[in-house]
């Protein structure tokens, strides 16, 4: 049977009326736990694992894939209305698709998003579809060494992303270095930086310390300028204008491959995928000075790469036994409840439920975007909310998400913490996006290179013996160069300031 065939084959028994219900169920699910701050797509999963089981293995098994790349999706919502991200990997997002909701284009944002991440997740299956065996292989080839390298060329974007404020940012990097760092050693198992809290043995929670970077920190600021009335009056159609489809068409597409590439590495993570795109939003934009205030591009890429990662992720998952997240973890977990091992056995052996959940996961996609699309004229209504009436809401759902994390105060302090700490970085104009960068790269960065110096015996040269590696480093050190040559182009044509005559 060709793959042609197989897949057609899936989308019949993914269109069974049981089986559309349970996807459109699974897919309504997500938006909701994207939404709600802080539950995340494992925690969603693993509490709805249990109930599966009255489910055939098929039905089951689509619910939970459309609970997982939903909840990307529904994540999207808060961060760009109200700065408070719902998932880690749309951290990204907040950047301009919160300035363009105080600029009255929230409609234009959330629909720009939820076109960019159908396209992602579609493009994304078909590679799953038509490839899957032979890019998991190509992933398993990312060893400690090239994956330390992928970091460094992740980090090495902030040269693009900084702009003028290079010195502010790498300060902002440092101290995310520093917040990373907290925890246990991932190598020997000492702990770091805890002051003798068990609490600070797990380090600092990502989610709770975005969500209060971002959102209460919003809030504080809000609240010192005195807002009182409705954060925009206007918040523009939902569908893109032509100009904004033109100008997303690229980012769409530059999106797409760097999402489903990520998606493809075991050990990766959906904030990465965002973070890179974006990156190469800043790095090839014409006008990078344009990102981080409203720049449709920097709404665009970032959501079609955190909707392509989800969905490349199950690459290594059906491909090789491989999961690349928590969630597919557990996901992983509900798969060998029902019997089904996933790797290379799987295609063969259980061809008819593989290739259902594949051919699924192209209906759960458009489910999805005719969700968002009308949905969105809900979700902005609370844009016409009076901000006075809004703010304790907004803080109530952030503490409420912080503390369902870890079921305890920890992460309710954390975002208490973090959202002084954001509204010091505002007042002092220090961009938050390296910090949030280097607290997801930074444990990865380093667990990566110490792994890789162990294998080699503490020689540095496995990071450029290995082609992969060799060539990613390259490209990083070119990158750093250009955001430098650019910077030092943009202050020598800058117009001189002179001080006024007295």
């Amino acid at each position: 049977m060709s793959t042609l065939e197989a897949l057609a084959h899936g989308l019949m028994i993914a269109l069974q009326p049981e089986n559309l219900l349970w996807a459109f169920l699974g897919c309504l699910l997500g938006n909701v736990v994207g939404v709600l701050p802080g539950l995340g797509s494992a925690g969603a999963i693993a509490i709805l694992l249990p109930v599966t089981t009255v489910l055939p293995p098929t039905a089951a098994i689509i619910m939970l894939a459309g609970l997982f790349y939903g909840s990307n999706y529904g994540g999207t919502i808060t961060t760009i209305l109200l700065n408070i991200p719902g998932e880690a990997s749309s951290a990204i997002t907040a950047i301009d698709g919160n300035p363009m909701a105080r600029k009255g284009r929230a409609g234009a944002a959330l629909g720009i998003s939820a076109i960019g991440s159908f396209v992602g997740g579609v493009f994304a299956t078909i590679v799953l579809a038509f490839g899957a065996a032979q890019l998991a292989t190509v992933g398993l080839m990312m060893g400690p060494a090239e994956r330390f390298s992928l970091m460094v060329f992740a980090l090495s974007l902030l040269s693009a992303l900084l702009g003028a404020k290079a010195a502010k940012g790498m300060a902002a990097a440092f101290a995310g270095l520093l917040v990373a760092s907290v925890g246990i050693d991932p190598v020997v198992g000492i702990p770091r930086l805890t002051f003798g809290s068990t609490e600070m043995l797990d380090g600092v929670n990502f989610v709770a310390a975005v969500m209060g970077l971002f959102g209460v920190s919003e809030v504080l600021v809000a609240l010192e300028q005195g807002v009182r009335g409705k954060i925009s009056e206007n918040v523009g159609p939902v569908l893109p204008t032509r100009k904004d489809l033109r100008d997303s068409f690229a980012p769409i597409a530059r999106g797409s491959l760097i999402g489903t590439v990520i998606g493809m590495i075991p050990g990766t993570n959906g904030t990465l995928a965002s973070f890179l795109a974006y990156g190469a939003e800043t790095a090839v934009a014409k006008d990078p000075t344009r990102f981080g205030k409203g720049a449709i591009e920097g709404v665009a890429s970032p959501e079609t790469a955190n909707n392509a990662f989800a969905n490349a992720n199950f690459i290594p998952l059906l491909a090789l036994g491989i999961p690349g997240t928590a969630s597919l973890a557990i996901l992983m977990g509900g798969m060998m409840m029902y019997g089904l091992t996933p790797g290379p056995f799987l295609f063969r052996d259980n061809p008819d439920v593989v290739w259902a959940v594949i051919a699924s996961m192209f209906v759960g996609n458009f489910i999805l975007l005719v969700l968002n699309v009308p949905l969105a004229f809900v979700w902005i209504q609370m844009l016409r909310v009076r901000y006075s009436l809004l703010a304790p809401i907004i803080v109530l759902l952030t503490l409420v998400g912080s503390y369902s994390l870890m079921n305890s105060m920890v992460g309710v302090w954390t975002t208490i913490a973090f959202g002084a700490v954001g509204y010091v970085m505002k007042k002092i104009d220090l961009p938050i996006a390296p910090m949030v960068l280097t607290m997801v790269l930074g444990p990865l960065l380093e667990s990566n290179m110490r792994r890789a110096l162990e294998i080699s015996n503490g020689n540095f040269s496995v990071f450029v013996e290995s082609p992969i590696s060799g060539t990613i480093l390259l490209a990083a050190c070119l990158v750093v160069i250009f955001g430098v040559a650019r910077l030092v182009h943009h202050r020598r044509n800058a117009p001189p300031v002179f001080a006024d005559d007295e």
